[in-house]
């Protein structure tokens, strides 16, 4: 059934967290140099990629171990974190085909919704930066809702918002439990963003490798 509304996950659905986080992991290595030169940019990168997980451990835990493993100061862990949440959303780019497909989702009388994992300071900080807030209808944060993906609860929220039912929305997501499946059980027609690194879902869903193969999905 054509959807009335398709609700959206945020990071790693409508922009690349993992790129996102990777060029900033580059900038703080030089704007930390002084503190990191026995290390190479390369090593540092890529250990505080595998151990960011694609965004699944707390920042304190990820440049706690940084610290151990490359032997830095102690206070460089509440530096690191800092430096982290004070430039991320300047990294935030949406995926190049993002703005057109959204846009082309309203024009189809399609609404659209957000519902996200994180804090509600960083989550507004990068749609702000994403610059198509203006084209979501109801925006859920986990920490403003008291409530968290895949909770059943919170995707019901977003409906009671739209005054629709879970059979009449879509939720498009990059995570094959939080967003999939927790879509699924809560009733809603999910559809999984291929990414390499999470296995597949596990529940019926729809397969996109981009946003603008939603468009024909609606005919």
């Amino acid at each position: 059934m054509r959807p009335k509304a398709i609700l959206f996950d945020l990071d790693g659905t409508l922009f690349d967290r993992d790129a996102a986080v990777q060029e900033l992991v580059k900038e703080q290595y030089v704007h930390f140099a002084a503190a990191l030169p026995h290390i190479p940019c390369e090593t540092y990168v890529q250990r505080v990629m595998e151990l960011d997980a694609h965004g699944y451990v707390e920042r304190t835990i990820v440049y706690g171990e940084t610290a151990r493993e490359f032997g830095l100061p102690g206070d460089m862990i509440e530096r690191l974190v800092a430096h982290f949440w004070e430039t991320y959303s300047a990294f935030c780019h949406p995926f190049p085909e993002v703005p057109a497909a959204l846009a082309t989702l309203r024009a189809n009388g399609v609404k659209l919704g957000i519902v996200t994992n994180g804090s509600v300071r960083m989550q507004e900080l990068k749609i702000h930066r994403l610059g198509f807030a203006e084209l979501f209808d109801p925006i859920l944060i986990s920490e403003r809702e008291g409530l968290r993906k895949p909770d059943p609860r919170i995707f019901a929220r977003a409906l009671h918002q739209l005054g629709l039912t879970a059979d009449e929305a879509w939720y498009v997501g990059d995570h094959p439990v939080v967003d999939v499946r927790g879509a699924f059980e809560a009733g809603l027609t999910a559809v999984w963003r291929y990414t390499p690194h999470w296995p597949r879902p596990d529940v019926p869903s729809h397969e996109i490798r981009s946003l603008d193969e939603l468009i024909p999905l609606l005919t």
